[in-house]
């Protein structure tokens, strides 16, 4: 098949590649953070959490940054969101949509949540019903997709069944997500062309972690098979806080480099979201994970 003219890139690093942070990221940095990635022209970025400060204490300030930041028309600001208290907390925020999550391990729900598959998707119900009637755009996400830190290899009809519950719930778009980045690209390819069977190959994502360095491979590989959304997070930010050994998300400017090469449209300046990945890095007092973005500096800096 061949390679998407054009591809949509979701930024998630304010809430999922800021989440597992152990020092609280000061609010008015968050805000600045959304607002610089709004500038550089992402369509979608996931920007809070509303969850339980008590298990995500770094997603406390969720309402505050949605009231601070300022909106680009035609982006859509994304919030994730457990249970209905949090959707709640949504749409008070304006969020123009919100995310559930379920895992395809079952291994993984029993160990996390305390509950089956199907059980952890059921209790979504309310929330989806919520959003439908409320008529916000519902996305879900497959963690643990391509692997589990606990049962290994995760079966494709285990990741097929999931997408088809998100399906029935009502959500628009559905994320297969490579939680722990142990995905490669011959299991990306089968695993996309399984669930595209069942989903309409336009809203699925691939959300890629990059443990094993390997995630840039993956998106191509997801790219033949159909898909043409990915996440993806500036300065490789990220991490699960339930998912051991998983580090940052694939970092957007090496995303965005490749794209570049392809010929492939992003709509998003590359340099501008070089910047931002430098100035988060500095904020946070660490090095960017981000090959093109620390390339595109030192050639900026000689």
């Amino acid at each position: 098949m061949s390679l998407p003219s054009k591809v949509k890139i979701v930024e998630v690093s304010p809430r999922d590649g800021l989440q597992n942070e152990k020092e609280f990221v000061d609010t008015a940095l968050k805000i600045e953070l959304v607002n610089r990635l709004s500038a550089a022209g992402f369509v979608n970025i996931e920007s809070a959490s509303f969850v339980s400060p008590k298990w995500v204490p770094q997603m406390a300030d969720g309402g505050d940054v949605m009231a601070g930041i300022i909106r680009r028309p035609d982006t859509l600001y994304s919030v994730l969101t457990p249970n209905l208290r949090g959707f709640e907390a949504a749409l008070a925020a304006h969020a123009d949509e919100v995310v559930i999550f379920g895992a395809a391990s079952e291994a993984f729900s029993q160990k996390n949540i305390n509950c089956s598959i199907a059980e952890s998707i059921a209790r979504f119900e309310p929330v989806a019903q919520a959003a439908k009637e409320a008529g916000v755009r519902l996305r879900g996400s497959i963690s643990c997709a391509l692997g589990c830190p606990y049962q290994g290899e995760t079966p494709i009809e285990s990741v097929v069944d999931v997408a088809q519950r998100m399906l029935a719930l009502g959500c628009d778009e559905i994320d297969v997500a490579d939680t722990i980045g142990t995905g490669t690209a011959k299991r990306v390819g089968q695993v996309m062309r399984a669930v595209t069977e069942v989903v309409d190959p336009a809203r699925v994502s691939g959300h890629f972690h990059d443990t094993y360095g390997q995630s840039l491979a993956n998106i191509l590989a997801a790219m033949e098979a159909g898909i043409s959304i990915f996440h993806s997070s500036v300065a490789g930010l990220g991490g699960c806080p339930y998912a051991k050994g998983a580090t940052g998300n694939v970092a957007t400017e090496d995303v965005l480099y490749m794209m570049q090469g392809l010929g492939i449209e992003t709509g998003i300046d590359l340099e501008a979201v070089a910047d931002t990945g430098l100035w988060i890095s500095q904020h946070l007092n660490r090095k960017s994970s981000s090959r093109a973005g620390t390339a595109l500096a030192a050639r900026k800096a000689v």
